[in-house]
């Protein structure tokens, strides 16, 4: 058990391993649920449980959402099911991975928070507007990384529509198709029992579009992120010790310098004949076969007008 916890703590002080943060938030938090749903329901104090996850879905109603707003964050963290979390980060680690290769960690998280957060309001919004739903608003609430994994995974068939994946019985499949695949799924079952998760599927959905598409033109929506996430960080950063030495009665106070962690090394704009190479190399040897530095020189390439 000691060994498992350490292996968790070494991934939370590497610097850029996001994606691997963001699915053992996950995993922890569904595992709490999971072991204080069987606690407490043998306890006969299942009314408990109820409580805590109203604590944490997202509800339709603005009334309900009034009194608790940190569910707009809260919800994708959540899940209750072992299916649901273990498609979502499923989902998740295989689009997030193409992500952070060519377009780094933070970007991962950008797009993983901005598509939760816009997918929930989505869901309110809808809610609240069409009568076809009005019957069900009270009732109504969400929970599920899904909105967030669908940004991602739109995000990452957008910026790289011709990547495949090797699927089971089908073969290689681009994975464009595979994102338009559930987003026609996601699309059909927006009057079904599932409603409200799946027009949170179509709201992360855009993020994911939107986000690469203005990336890709020079604006990054994830800028506002980047500045509390470097905050937080600072927050908790370990202040470096003070050393002081005495010599001849005069006092020296020295600190270690501390050089903050970033993203990889700024990428500059290749010439046409790095680009000839890099794209020679996919043409023989395919996406998988290219370094990180050529990857990030592929996309900086396609930001050129």
């Amino acid at each position: 058990m000691s060994n498992i916890v350490d292996d968790i703590k070494r991934e939370f002080a590497k610097s850029e391993n996001s994606l691997v943060k963001i699915i053992l938030i996950n995993t922890a938090v569904f595992l709490v649920l999971l072991l204080s749903k069987i606690i407490l329901t043998l306890s006969q104090s299942s009314h408990i449980y109820g409580w805590i996850m109203d604590m944490l879905q997202l509800p339709a109603s603005t009334t309900d959402f009034a009194y608790r707003p940190w569910t707009l964050i809260t919800y994708f963290f959540t899940h209750d099911d072992i299916f649901h979390i273990l498609f979502n980060m499923l989902f998740l680690y295989w689009f997030g991975k193409l992500v952070d290769e060519y377009l780094g960690a933070k970007r991962v998280i950008a797009l993983y928070l901005l598509g939760g957060i816009f997918g929930g309001i989505i869901y309110m919004v809808i809610y609240n507007l069409l009568p076809y739903f009005q019957p069900h608003l009270e009732q109504s609430k969400m929970l599920g990384a899904s909105a967030a994994a669908f940004a991602v995974a739109v995000g990452a068939s957008t910026l790289l529509p011709n990547y495949t994946f090797n699927l089971i019985f089908l073969g290689p499949i681009r994975i464009k198709f595979i994102a338009l695949f559930y987003i026609i799924l996601s699309l059909a079952q927006t009057v079904g029992p599932n409603a409200g998760g799946n027009l949170a599927h179509l709201g992360g959905a855009l993020v994911g579009y939107v986000f690469i598409k203005m990336l890709q033109n020079g604006t990054d929506l994830g800028k506002p992120l980047y500045a509390v996430m470097n905050g937080w960080s600072r927050l908790f950063r370990k202040r470096p010790s003070m050393q002081v030495t005495y010599r001849e009665k005069q006092v020296y106070r020295s600190t270690s310098v501390y050089s903050s962690a970033s993203s990889s090394a700024t990428i500059e704009m290749p010439n046409q004949t790095e680009i000839d190479t890099i794209l020679d190399k996919i043409s023989k040897s395919g996406y998988e076969s290219l370094t990180k530095e050529e990857k990030q020189k592929l996309f900086k390439a396609s930001q050129q007008k």
